[in-house]
C-alpha cells in the first residue's frame, strides 16, 4: 500500500506521538500549538541546523542540511536537520556529485538524551525515507542533544522500524477519522507546551454518565 501526497504526515510528528497521542493530534489534526522555553530554545537549534541553502565538503565528507524527505509506502514527509555524505564505493550516487556516498543522517535535539525511543523514532524514521528515496541501507544514524553538546549513536534495528511503521498506522488511522485519544496523565504532563489547551486534569474526569449518577447519588443523601 502507498499513501498519495495529500495524505502525507508531518515527519516530525511521529515524536509527539510518542511523546503523548493526544499532544500529537492536538497539534496536527486540531492544529493547535503553544510556546513555552522549551520550543523556544528548541526552534532556535533548529533553526541553526535547517539552513537548507548550505552544503559543505570537507575531505571525504559532504554535510547537507534541512534535507528534505518522503516517503509514499509510510505516508510521510519532512526534513533532515542534517545529513552527512561519506564518500564509499559501496554508496549510493548523488545528483551533481562525482562518486559514490554513503547517507549518515543527524537530528539536533534541545536538551538531554532521554529515556524514551521518541527521538530514536523520529531520526529512525527520517533514515528510512532516505533509504526508500535513495535506494540504500542506513543502519546507524546519530542524535545531537544541545545541552550536553554531545552525539549519540543510534542503531537503526529491525524493533525500532516496526516500532515506526506501527505508529505510522496507528496515526493515518486517526488522521482519516479525525480522532483526538482521550487524555493519559502522567509526568510528561508537566513537560508539556499543550498542557493549558489540554487540561489534563479536568479531561480526565469521569464520563458525563459517571458524573450525573453520582450528582443524584449526592442529592438522594
Amino acid at each position: 500500500m502507498t499513501y498519495t501526497e495529500d495524505e502525507y504526515l508531518q515527519l516530525s510528528g511521529i515524536q509527539h506521538f510518542s511523546f503523548c497521542r493526544r499532544q500529537w493530534a492536538l497539534i496536527h489534526l486540531e492544529q493547535q500549538w503553544a510556546e513555552n522555553l522549551r520550543t523556544v530554545e528548541g526552534d532556535i537549534l533548529h533553526e541553526r541546523a535547517h539552513d537548507e541553502c548550505f552544503s559543505e565538503k570537507r575531505g571525504n565528507v559532504l554535510t547537507v542540511r534541512g534535507l528534505r524527505v518522503h516517503s509514499p509506502y509510510l505516508g510521510v514527509s519532512g526534513s533532515c536537520d542534517v545529513v552527512e555524505f561519506t564518500a564509499d564505493e559501496s554508496g549510493v550516487p548523488l545528483v551533481g556529485r562525482e562518486g559514490r556516498w554513503r547517507p549518515y543522517p543527524v537530528e539536533y535535539k534541545h536538551g538531554a538524551s532521554k529515556q524514551t525511543d521518541a527521538d530514536r523514532l523520529q531520526l529512525c524514521c527520517q533514515a528510512m525515507c532516505l533509504e526508500e528515496m535513495l535506494c540504500c541501507e542506513i543502519p546507524e544514524g546519530a542524535l545531537f542533544y544541545g545541552e550536553t553538546r554531545r552525539r549519540e549513536r543510534v542503531e537503526l534495528s529491525c524493533e525500532l522500524r516496526d516500532e515506526v511503521r506501527a505508529m505510522l498506522t496507528e496515526m493515518h488511522d486517526y488522521q482519516k477519522r479525525g480522532y483526538t485519544p482521550k487524555v493519559k496523565t502522567g509526568a510528561h504532563c508537566r513537560a508539556c507546551s499543550l498542557s493549558e489547551l489540554c487540561l489534563p486534569k479536568l479531561c480526565k474526569n469521569p464520563s458525563a454518565e459517571a458524573y450525573i449518577k453520582a450528582a443524584l447519588e449526592t442529592e438522594t443523601l
